[in-house]
């Protein structure tokens, strides 16, 4: 998610860019440009090299979404957290 996001906003949008992660029970990814555009989700062709980004992020997130604010927008996701540990195995 972060690396889709930041390159969406590195690539379509102005500065400033910023990312917030929040941990909570979910983790919330945000990503804040300076650019009041705000994104839409693409239907690429087979050929296609480009386009598809925001539509695998809406698909394998619980939620997304804008904020527009006076200085830009933020798009935010929610994403539910693996109970796994670093090893892969299931924590205690």
């Amino acid at each position: 998610m972060v690396s889709e996001l930041v390159t969406n906003a590195v690539r379509h949008a102005s500065a400033p860019i910023m990312l917030r992660l929040i941990r909570r029970e979910t983790l919330f990814c945000e990503v804040s440009d300076g650019s009041s555009v705000a994104p839409h989700l693409q239907h690429a062709h087979p050929s296609d090299e480009n386009g598809r980004g925001l539509l695998i992020v809406a698909e394998t997130v619980l939620r997304w979404g804008v904020r527009r604010d006076l200085t830009g927008k933020t798009i935010w996701t929610e994403q539910e957290l693996s109970h796994d540990g670093p090893s892969g195995l299931r924590a205690p």
